[in-house]
């Protein structure tokens, strides 16, 4: 395994690359990550003592890719008294530190007593409430005590669940807290389907990545020292998992891992942007609908990619953002913004993929024909192979209450008429629904697939990309 292998950036977020297992090839390790791309690693300082925390924290300063948590492990809790609180705390204030932890419960050897190790978890839950620093959470065989722990606080901190071990329900539990979701090499190992399985519930946009450096050696490299280039193994395995690219899963870990420890990131709007393997474009970010499940409201971020333009692109610009992408099987019209609202611009570039023989498809809310009082979808006849169009509804009052138009309820009967155009004129015709809780989605199928004659698709309700 090397960079030229993944293409990607990876992070590591949490590895304990000061430890002595690394006395003899630190600056080896770090050299090699850099080279296989990891980009982004959080050095965790959390041993029985100071000494621990000040080894990580002066990696940090040494390395820029490097930043430092510092803390102490559950099982070292009996060690702590005030004077290793009160430099915790000096320590917490270094622009290098930007975590605490790791911390929480572990009842599986029991160094220290349970009650022990709860007081000292709470004592880091304030540390970190204090500081505004996130936690690293550090459970194991102890999820009842520690959620009970952390839902007295729910609201006031979050973090990151590190080299997470329980099932699907404690991960739902720490997302509605706001922690973020960390899987190690573990999920390669061939006895973890129950854990795989939580990690393909997950949401990739609360998710990260680690090794748990020198420990939990991802397959195949059981056995062995683990080091940071060998958070390649656990991406590859989460990309198998969730149906992205390694670069997809790279990219959007990168991401949450500077989201989760306040790490600047610069943000710079795409144009066009990978995602598995179709380039989409992101044209405009101008919409028909008000939908009220639409995620840009939160965020303009999809898969790791910041789509908030500051202005439309020109055809130029449009056409040289495809260049750089070299390979991908199709273009898709889609951003953050509604894109046959600029009807021209996509015949144009649609055009002009098609002679270089590219599959071409558009994702759609269906509403252009009733914007522009014309027939757009006729004019991408023999240039669009493929179109997706926003139902979402089986009525017009589902539809008026969850995409919320201006042209009100005349809005979901243009976009059942769209659908019955762009059957005339488009091979690929396909209705498609975000499957909100409340949405009736065989209705919606019936539409689809007895009324409209095309085919049906069920878009998972907050994820996007």
């Amino acid at each position: 395994m090397n960079h030229n292998e993944t293409s990607a950036c990876l992070a590591d977020s949490h590895a304990h690359i000061h430890a002595k297992d690394f006395d003899k090839d630190r600056e080896d390790v770090i050299e090699k990550a850099g080279e296989c791309g990891i980009k982004l690693i959080i050095e965790v300082g959390s041993g029985r003592d100071i000494t621990d925390m000040t080894a990580a924290l002066e990696l940090s300063e040494k390395y820029p890719s490097i930043y430092a948590s510092i803390g102490v492990h559950p099982h070292d809790s009996k060690e702590i008294n005030d004077d290793l609180l009160a430099k915790v705390k000096t320590l917490a204030a270094h622009h290098r530190v930007v975590g605490i932890g790791e911390t929480g419960l572990d009842y599986h050897y029991r160094h220290s007593s349970k009650e022990v190790q709860k007081e000292a978890f709470r004592t880091f839950i304030s540390v970190a409430k204090d500081t505004g620093l996130p936690l690293i959470l550090h459970i194991r065989e102890a999820y009842t005590d520690a959620l009970k722990m952390l839902e007295e606080y729910a609201g006031d901190i979050g973090g990151v669940a590190h080299c997470f071990s329980g099932d699907y329900k404690e991960a739902l539990r720490l997302l509605e807290m706001g922690f973020y979701i960390s899987f190690s090499g573990v999920i390669t190992f061939s006895n973890a389907d129950e854990l795989r399985k939580a990690a393909g519930r997950v949401p990739v946009e609360k998710m990260l990545i680690e090794t748990d450096s020198p420990y939990l050696s991802p397959h195949p490299l059981r056995g062995r020292r683990n080091e940071p280039a060998n958070v390649y193994y656990t991406a590859k395995t989460m990309a198998e998992i969730k149906g992205l690219s390694l670069q997809d899963i790279g990219r959007i870990t990168t991401l949450n891992t500077k989201k989760v420890f306040g790490i600047e990131e610069e943000k710079k709007s795409r144009i066009a942007y990978p995602i598995r393997e179709s380039l989409y474009l992101n044209i405009t970010n101008r919409c028909t609908n008000h939908c009220r499940f639409c995620p840009k409201f939160k965020e303009y971020v999809v898969k790791g990619h910041f789509l908030r333009l500051d202005r439309e692109p020109s055809l130029d610009e449009i056409l040289s953002s495809i260049n750089d992408y070299p390979s991908y099987k199709e273009v898709v019209f889609c951003g953050f913004g509604e894109p046959l609202l600029r009807p021209d611009t996509v015949v144009h570039v649609a055009k002009r993929l098609k002679k270089r023989g590219v599959r071409v498809r558009i994702d759609t809310d269906g509403l252009a024909n009733l914007v522009y009082g014309r027939n757009v979808v006729k004019g991408l006849q023999g240039i669009v192979d493929a179109i997706s169009v926003s139902l979402n509804a089986p009525d017009e009052d589902t539809y008026s209450k969850n995409c919320i138009s201006k042209y009100g309820k005349k809005a979901y009967a243009a976009v059942k008429d769209f659908i019955s155009e762009a059957k005339k004129y488009i091979p690929d015709v396909t209705a498609t629904v975000v499957a909100l809780p409340e949405i009736d989605i065989e209705a919606c199928r019936r539409v689809a697939e007895d009324e409209l004659k095309v085919k049906f698709r069920v878009r998972e309700y907050n994820n996007i990309g």
